[in-house]
């Protein structure tokens, strides 16, 4: 693949990954909440969901949600509620501080973390639409595919992973200055943004094929 079109492509994603979505606002609080190390549980999730929307898009699944009402509506509920669900959980959290404790709250374990984050990006449509309207802008269509969307999706993944990082690092930094209340705030804010996003995603609709 031309160096040109990868440094392309890792400009167009991390742009947009750097946005606050919802894979990035977990990476937050969980870094606020349980410190780097074990958010980083939560982010190889995300980083699996970025390896099944790879795929997806390879096998033709973006372009399925694109021509398909009932496919598109189908996924796009069951990411509606799980959002809604995890948006209040966090506006009702506490926001106790438990680095290094995570048998004190089963949701910092490192499956369960590693499943939040997976299951959030996995049941989003528009996340597979996303990738499904980006990726094959860089593939050239003369070439083998795989190879390309090998090396495309390895960016993808780092880009992902990397950005997360950034948010965990700044989540767990904030507590160190904020304490026991700013894990709340924390808490509440991404639980809002959540919420919001949720009734975001409830709202679209389905582009025109």
């Amino acid at each position: 693949m031309d160096v040109n079109v990868l440094l392309a492509f890792a400009l167009a994603a991390g742009v947009a990954i750097a946005i606050p979505g919802p894979t990035v606002l977990l990476a937050l609080a969980n870094g606020s909440r349980y410190g780097v190390r074990r958010a980083t549980f939560g982010m190889l999730g995300a980083v699996a969901s970025d390896i099944v929307l790879v795929i997806a898009v390879g096998v033709g699944l973006g372009a399925l949600l694109l021509a398909s009402e009932t496919a598109f509506t189908i996924v796009k509920w069951v990411g509606v509620a799980y959002l809604a669900f995890l948006g209040l959980r966090m506006l009702i959290s506490r926001g106790a501080l438990l680095h290094g404790d995570p048998a004190a709250d089963p949701r910092g374990a490192r499956s369960a973390l590693f499943a939040k984050s997976f299951l959030v990006a996995v049941t989003n449509p528009k996340g597979y639409l996303f990738v499904g309207a980006l990726l094959p802008q860089f593939i050239d269509p003369g070439a083998a595919q795989l190879p390309q969307y090998l090396v495309i999706g390895t960016v993808f993944c780092a880009l992902d992973f990397a950005i997360m990082l950034g948010y965990a690092l700044l989540g767990s930094q904030a507590i160190r200055l904020l304490k026991q209340r700013g894990a709340v705030w924390i808490e509440r804010v991404c639980g809002g943004i959540l919420l919001a996003l949720a009734a975001w995603l409830a709202t679209t609709r389905r582009a025109a094929a």
